[in-house]
């Protein structure tokens, strides 16, 4: 079975096709190979209702350094106001992301400038590829 194949019926089994991106990872030796997306409860900010899939983050990269997810907001979910040192990237992949500039629907991308505060949160529910550039700090 090729890769895309394996990744179709994957897809095809979790009924995630119009939510999830279908993520494929680098092995040894330079090969891409799918990989499920495991969520966990994401709780940093004050967010609730949020969950994470990280892709990297900064104990690979150090503890100042870049971090990316797949962040899945949950109908209702909210964070309070944080602020982000460097650049944040935030790629709505489905649903819409609301911040107190606007509401973003799917295939938005944010790009939002350090030391910016924002406390994101979705009533219907969302999901995004985020890419911290720095870890966020309180506010």
């Amino acid at each position: 079975m090729t890769d895309n194949a394996l990744a179709d019926s994957a897809v095809a089994e979790n009924g995630l096709a119009e939510c999830l991106p279908v993520l494929f990872t680098e092995l040894a030796g330079g090969r891409f190979d799918f990989q499920e997306l495991e969520f966990e409860p994401l709780l940093t900010d004050g967010r609730v209702g949020a969950e994470i899939h990280r892709l990297y983050t900064t104990e690979q990269t150090g503890p100042a350094g870049p971090a990316a997810a797949i962040v899945r907001y949950l109908p209702g979910a909210a964070a309070k106001p944080h602020r982000h040192p460097g650049y944040e990237l935030i790629y709505i992949c489905s649903g819409q992301l609301e911040t107190d500039e606007g509401v973003y629907p799917a295939n938005s991308l944010l790009v939002m400038k350090p030391d910016s505060v924002h406390a994101p949160r979705s009533a219907n529910g969302c999901i995004a590829l985020v890419v911290w550039e720095q870890p966020v700090q309180p506010v």
